[in-house]
């Protein structure tokens, strides 16, 4: 665990994202849950557009923190 460099290494992988358009896989993903009806990118990344992204960063202790990243045009 990162612990202090975790929110800036998620805030990096956001970055990359939004620049590249790419997202990020859910490693491990194996089985849906019919209950929970997200957008799961399982297991392999993928490509679309990207204008946004958002990182919140929960630690211990109560550290916390959200940042949010745009694309910027020019």
């Amino acid at each position: 665990h990162l612990l202090g460099a975790a929110g800036a290494v998620e805030g990096i992988a956001a970055v990359l994202a939004v620049r590249d358009d790419i997202v990020p896989p859910t490693i491990n993903y194996k089985e849906p849950d019919d209950e929970c009806d997200l957008n799961y990118t399982p297991n392999v990344a993928n490509s679309t557009p990207i204008d946004l992204a958002m990182s919140n960063s929960l630690g211990f202790g109560g550290h916390n923190a959200c940042v949010a990243f745009a694309k910027c045009e020019g």
